[in-house]
């Protein structure tokens, strides 16, 4: 079964919770890195997309709740929560 690339997933997410471009770029900046870092294998791909754009609307400014998130993008709060808490550490961004 082919594995689906989370960064596919940041435009669908981000036209149902009307996210512009620019954070897009950020959420696919922060999932580059984090693909570099080997940390993404294995994870729900829609998971990681969240929790990239959730961090992305932090660092710029923009108000957005996990559950909007969550339910633009199929997942659970608890998921998009968790691959937050993932991606800030691997990344060590300081929320």
């Amino acid at each position: 079964m082919p594995v689906i690339d989370p960064i596919l997933c940041i435009p669908k997410i981000a036209l149902r919770i009307q996210i512009n471009e620019k954070l897009q770029q950020s959420a696919i900046h922060l999932l580059h890195q984090a693909d570099e870092q080997k940390v993404i294998a294995g994870k729900d791909p829609m998971g990681l997309a969240s929790a990239a754009l959730y961090i992305s609307c932090i660092l710029d400014g923009v108000r957005k709740t996990q559950k909007e998130i969550a339910v633009a993008s199929g997942v659970t709060e608890v998921t998009v929560r968790n691959r937050y808490e993932g991606l800030r550490k691997v990344l060590r961004l300081d929320i």
